[in-house]
């Protein structure tokens, strides 16, 4: 593990109550614990904004199977993007309606337009690209 360093913050007094109270409600036992979680989430949005080194998500999207053509179009663009589609699930929800989580790993840049090209085709109701690190370069 690497060496802890102490640190001191001079923030107003009602930002830090109403902080005390947010990280109790998500269940965190002190703030070194949340505040290294936010600089971590920071770093992570750094690594995607920069397109440099390899970054990993989540696109998920939910559409109804019967639009015509649809799930044949979706299998399409992944098998065009097999490099960076490390896998995905099916789910039915229910007659009509199916959930697709689709995991891809690649350039901050790639995995993005892949997200787009998913959740921007016709017939797709909802999308989102959810994004995360790969931890290699997170402490």
């Amino acid at each position: 593990m690497s060496k802890v360093v102490r640190f001191g913050v001079s923030l107003p007094a009602e930002l830090i109550e109403r902080f005390d109270k947010h990280i109790d409600s998500k269940g965190y036992r002190t703030s070194s614990e949340a505040i290294r979680d936010i600089m971590r989430e920071r770093l992570v949005e750094e690594e995607w904004e920069s397109d440099s080194g390899e970054v990993v998500g989540t696109v998920t999207i939910v559409y109804d199977h019967h639009t015509r053509e649809l799930s044949s179009l979706l299998t399409d663009l992944q098998h065009e993007h097999h490099e960076e589609i490390i896998c995905s699930t099916h789910i039915h929800l229910d007659a009509h309606n199916c959930l697709e989580v689709i995991m891809v790993k690649g350039s901050g840049a790639r995995v993005r337009k892949i997200a787009d090209l998913l959740v921007s085709t016709r017939g797709v109701k909802h999308g989102k690209l959810v994004c995360t690190t790969t931890g290699k370069n997170l402490l």
